[in-house]
């Protein structure tokens, strides 16, 4: 044993536990399905507003500016919430968190159904935004604690294909059920799913496989208190680069599609390229549906090859730009549909790319920091399309609703992002290779390696104190911790 791995501190786990991959198998898949089923759930009830903007406008009196607020708002708390949440999974475990979370987002959607007044209906929107909140990060580090290592990008590129499937399922089935029967009928029926989903989760879903538990914490100290906790958290897992360039790659690749979806995508269809509402709507489902199809290519990408990630993440933005500039610019009045339908495909990669952020903060921080790092890459995207959001209504204000001029504004906040990214990458992936021979050795004990795990130099560090149980895939077949 080298003297640099003697160094490193005994795990508080038996020998045997430690970088011993989770199980999988079908056991795995019920429980991830549980966790899945709640965040599917809840995008449902988070897009629901996306469907019934117009019978809001109605039902609550309000003007279009009053209207945006409820998606500001929204996404405000769920960004909020992000960095609570991850300390919360941190210290309480994933089952508590979803759970809570189920029962505030199913809250939320049974008072907004039934709010006969604007400023309730908002605060039942706060309500949803926070349960939501809580459901992504925990479903993340469920499938890492039941999944082998090398499954991690996809599992992750999973969870979020489902989400989208709940927005097709806001489009597709909840907007007719809302004109057919009403809103108090829709809205509260649909608040019977967070219901159905709380059963299995309370009397099935568990934390992580027996046998598999994570190690002990470690004493306390002096500061070691709750408030201690929340500043070490916070504050080691911001040291890391990879944590900050998980931050913005979330940041820069998330918002173009987020904005176009929640809020601007359909006026800018319908007031500023002359297309029906049917024609948009049918050119918003194309962006879910792009989104669901890549998201399983970029899982496959990144989960075989690490060195993928920061030409992967660049490359989409890149894209993204050209498109938008492209559509922009068109010499006419209106661009030609097939443009559009190239720029809805081009969005539909914002999220899958965004998923990439993950794998930068994952390997940069150990099984303990897990929540906490997830959180605040999680807060990238959301920040910047809360930004985005608030400047495209601004400039269309003050410009007489030149859309050209707003939406240029996307070009800005994505020059930012990567300026950061190559600021970044250096330290990011300098910090990875520097933890790659502290855990080898006990690594290799784990079990031999595929072809599929790729050359050395793409392995992602290892955290050699930590129990495998929070490891995921990084890229290339390394274990390294995980939510």
């Amino acid at each position: 044993m080298s003297s640099a791995s003697a160094a490193v501190p005994a795990p508080a786990v038996p020998a045997h536990a430690v970088f011993k991959d989770p199980p999988g198998g079908r056991k795995a898949v019920l429980v991830w399905s549980i966790g899945v089923a709640v965040y599917f759930v809840a995008v449902i009830f988070r897009t629901s507003l996306g469907v019934a903007g117009l019978e809001a406008a109605d039902r609550f009196h309000v003007n279009a500016s009053a209207l945006s607020t409820f998606s500001l708002l929204q996404l405000l708390v769920y960004a909020g919430m992000q960095i609570p949440v991850g300390l919360m999974v941190d210290r309480l475990g994933t089952k508590k968190v979803l759970t809570l979370g189920a029962v505030l987002f199913t809250a939320g959607q049974i008072g907004f159904a039934l709010s006969p007044s604007y400023g309730m209906a908002l605060a039942a929107r706060a309500l949803l935004g926070c349960g939501d909140a809580m459901t992504f990060i925990s479903v993340l580090r469920l499938g890492t604690r039941w999944f082998p290592a090398r499954r991690g990008p996809l599992m992750a590129q999973l969870a979020g294909l489902v989400g989208m499937a709940g927005n097709l399922i806001s489009t597709l089935v909840l907007a007719p059920v809302l004109h057919g029967v009403g809103w108090v009928p829709a809205f509260a029926g649909s608040a019977v799913a967070g219901l159905i989903v709380l059963v299995p989760l309370v009397l099935f879903l568990r934390d992580h496989p027996e046998g598999h538990e994570p190690a002990p914490r470690a004493a306390a100290g002096p500061g070691s208190g709750a408030g201690g906790f929340v500043r070490r958290q916070i504050a080691d897992s911001w040291k890391e680069p990879g944590t900050r360039l998980g931050l913005w790659v979330h940041f820069t690749t998330q918002f173009p599609a987020m904005v176009f979806l929640l809020l601007w995508g359909m006026p800018f269809l319908v007031e500023a390229q002359g297309l029906s509402r049917t024609t948009a709507g049918g050119l918003l489902t194309l962006v879910v549906a792009s989104n669901m199809a890549l998201g399983l290519v970029y899982g496959q990408i990144v989960g075989r090859r690490q060195s993928s990630r920061i030409p992967l993440a660049l490359g989409t933005v890149a894209l993204t730009a050209l498109l938008w500039g492209s559509v922009l610019a068109y010499p006419g009045d209106h661009a030609p549909m097939w443009l559009l339908i190239a720029l809805c495909l081009v969005l539909g990669t914002c999220g899958p790319a965004s998923m990439i952020g993950f794998d930068f903060a994952r390997p940069a921080n150990p099984a303990e920091r897990q929540g906490t790092a997830s959180g605040i890459t999680n807060m990238g995207g959301f920040l910047a399309s809360m930004t985005t959001l608030l400047v495209v209504g601004l400039l269309l204000d003050a410009t007489g609703d030149n859309y050209r001029i707003a939406f240029s504004s996307v070009f800005f906040l994505e020059l930012l992002g990567i300026a950061q990214i190559l600021r970044l990458r250096g330290r990011a992936l300098a910090r990875e290779r520097e933890r790659v021979p502290a855990g080898a050795a006990s690594a290799a004990s784990a079990g031999p390696r595929t072809e599929e795990d790729g050359p050395g130099r793409d392995r992602p560090p290892s955290f050699p104190a930590c129990p495998s149980v929070d490891s995921a895939e990084s890229g290339s077949g390394q274990r390294v911790p995980s939510l």
